[in-house]
C-alpha cells in the first residue's frame, strides 16, 4: 500500500476504515499540516447505540489518536425527522423527551472511546437541535433550498431505493439529507470543521453538504465514507438471535458483548482486529494466519481487546474468566447473565419453554419450543427432552440458581426473586 504523507490517512487506510472519500489527496494534504476537525453524526433513535456503531466510533478515536480533533454531533434534531437511509419504512417519530432521554443516555458511551477536554485535539460533543429547533422555515428554504434540486436528490440511494421498492417516502424524510447538509454547514462556521464522515449509506448526504459548503461559503470540505460492515456469512453487524448487541452494560452485560465477539466468524477475526482493535498490524497479521484451534485464541484476544475498549479492563478480563470457567472448566461462571423469577413459580414449577422465554433465550414462545425440539435447550448441563417439562426449586444447585443453555454458548442463571 502506497505511502500517505499523514498518520490518519495511512492508519485509517491500512485498517480498512475508507470506503470513498471527496479528495483523498487534500485530506491527505490538510491532514499533514494542521489539526483537522471531523465529525460524525448520531441520531438519538434508542438509549444506547449497538455494535454496529463501533466502526464509525472508532474511525474518530482513530481521528483523535493521530492528532486530530473528533466531533460528535448528537442529533437531537435530526432525529425528530428520521433518516430514511437503508431503511424501507418510515423510523417511528418519537417525543421530545424520550429523544432528550436517548440523548442522555448515548452521551455517555462516547467517554470511553475519547479524550474530551480544552486541548487542541480535544473531543467536541454538540447537539443540532442547537441550531435547527430554532430555524425559521421560509427563511431556510429562500436562504438554501436553491441550493437543491429534486432532480438529483431522487437519485440519491437513500430516497431511490425506497422508490425503486415502492416503498412510500414522506415529506418529513425526504427533508432529512436538507438538514444533515445544514448541519456540515453550520459546524464550518461554528468550528471550522473540515470532514464529515460516515457509513457508505451516507455519501449522498455527506456530497450534499461539501457541495452547500462551496456554494455558500465558498470553503472546502471533504466527505469520507466506511464500508457498511457484515460479517462473512451476511448477518448484519450488531445482530444476534437474541436481538442488538448495546454497548451500554445496562441492555447488554459485558459477559454477553464478549461473547459476541468470541463468536466472530473465522473469516471475520482479521478484519475485525483491524478496524474494532488497536493492536499492531503485525500482531494481527500473525493471530489471523492461526487456524483451527488457534484461531479461537485469536477471536478471544479479539473479544477481550474489544470489550476493554467499551466497557474497561476489569470487565473484559471478568468476562473472559467467566467464559473460560464456564466452557472450559465446566462451572458456571460467576458473571454470567441472571435473569430474577418469582420466588412462588418457582415452586409451582414453570414450563421449559416458557422459561426458556422468560429467561431472555427466546424472542418467542414458538421460538422456545424450536429450541427444545431440535436439541438446543439445556438445564444445568442436561439436554431438555420435552418443552412442557416443569423446571422449579427443585433443579436448583447449592449456589441457589438454574442454569439455562440455549445453543452451545448462551447461558442465563435463574435465581428466585
Amino acid at each position: 500500500m502506497a505511502k500517505h504523507k499523514s498518520e490518519f490517512v495511512q492508519t485509517v487506510m491500512e485498517r480498512g476504515f475508507i470506503q470513498d472519500c471527496s479528495d483523498i489527496e487534500a485530506l491527505d494534504d490538510l491532514a499533514s499540516r494542521e489539526i483537522i476537525t471531523a465529525y460524525i453524526g448520531f441520531d438519538c433513535t434508542a438509549t444506547s447505540l449497538h455494535a454496529g456503531s463501533l466502526l464509525p466510533i472508532m474511525l474518530l478515536r482513530w481521528l483523535q489518536q493521530t492528532g486530530h480533533q473528533p466531533l460528535v454531533l448528537m442529533g437531537g434534531g435530526t432525529t425528530k425527522v428520521g433518516d430514511p437511509s437503508g431503511k424501507d419504512q418510515s423510523r417511528r417519530l418519537l417525543t421530545t423527551s424520550q429523544i432528550s432521554k436517548n440523548l442522555t443516555s448515548i452521551k455517555s458511551i462516547f467517554s470511553n472511546y475519547l479524550t474530551f477536554g480544552d486541548d487542541p485535539n480535544g473531543a467536541l460533543m454538540v447537539n443540532n437541535a442547537d441550531w435547527l429547533d430554532e430555524l425559521n422555515y421560509i427563511e431556510f428554504l429562500r436562504d438554501y433550498g436553491p441550493h437543491f434540486t429534486i432532480n438529483r436528490m431522487l437519485k440519491f440511494d437513500s430516497v431511490k431505493l425506497r422508490l425503486d421498492r415502492e416503498h412510500p417516502l414522506t415529506f418529513l424524510e425526504f427533508n432529512y439529507m436538507i438538514l444533515q447538509a445544514y448541519d456540515f454547514l453550520e459546524l464550518s462556521r461554528r468550528f471550522n470543521c473540515r470532514m464529515q464522515m460516515g457509513g457508505s449509506d451516507q455519501w449522498g448526504n455527506i456530497i450534499n453538504g461539501v457541495e452547500l459548503g462551496r456554494r455558500v461559503d465558498q470553503v472546502p470540505l471533504l466527505g469520507l465514507t466506511s464500508p457498511l460492515l457484515t460479517t462473512a456469512s451476511g448477518a448484519k453487524m450488531g445482530k444476534t438471535a437474541a436481538g442488538a448487541v448495546w454497548l451500554n452494560e445496562s441492555l447488554t452485560s459485558s459477559y454477553e458483548f464478549w461473547q459476541y465477539w468470541r463468536n466472530t466468524e473465522d473469516a471475520d477475526v482479521g478484519k475485525f482486529l483491524r478496524l474494532f482493535t488497536e493492536l499492531p498490524l503485525s500482531e494481527i497479521a500473525r493471530l489471523e494466519s492461526l487456524e483451527g484451534a488457534e484461531l479461537n485464541e485469536a477471536k478471544k484476544i479479539l473479544a477481550t481487546n474489544v470489550t476493554a475498549l467499551c466497557h474497561g479492563s476489569d470487565a473484559a478480563d471478568a468476562a473472559r474468566i467467566t467464559a473460560q470457567e464456564t466452557f472450559e472448566s465446566g462451572g458456571a461462571g460467576i458473571d454470567l447473565p441472571t435473569v430474577e423469577i418469582s420466588s412462588g413459580n418457582l415452586q409451582l414449577g414453570i414450563a421449559a419453554f416458557e422459561l426458556f422465554h422468560q429467561a431472555g433465550l427466546t424472542n418467542s414462545r414458538g421460538e422456545a419450543r424450536r429450541l427444545i425440539k431440535g436439541g438446543g435447550a439445556r438445564v444445568n448441563g442436561a439436554a431438555v427432552s420435552n418443552e412442557m417439562q416443569k423446571i422449579g426449586t427443585s433443579d436448583m444447585n447449592a449456589e441457589g440458581f438454574i442454569k439455562l443453555t440455549a445453543g452451545k454458548k448462551r447461558h442465563v442463571l435463574v435465581l428466585p426473586d
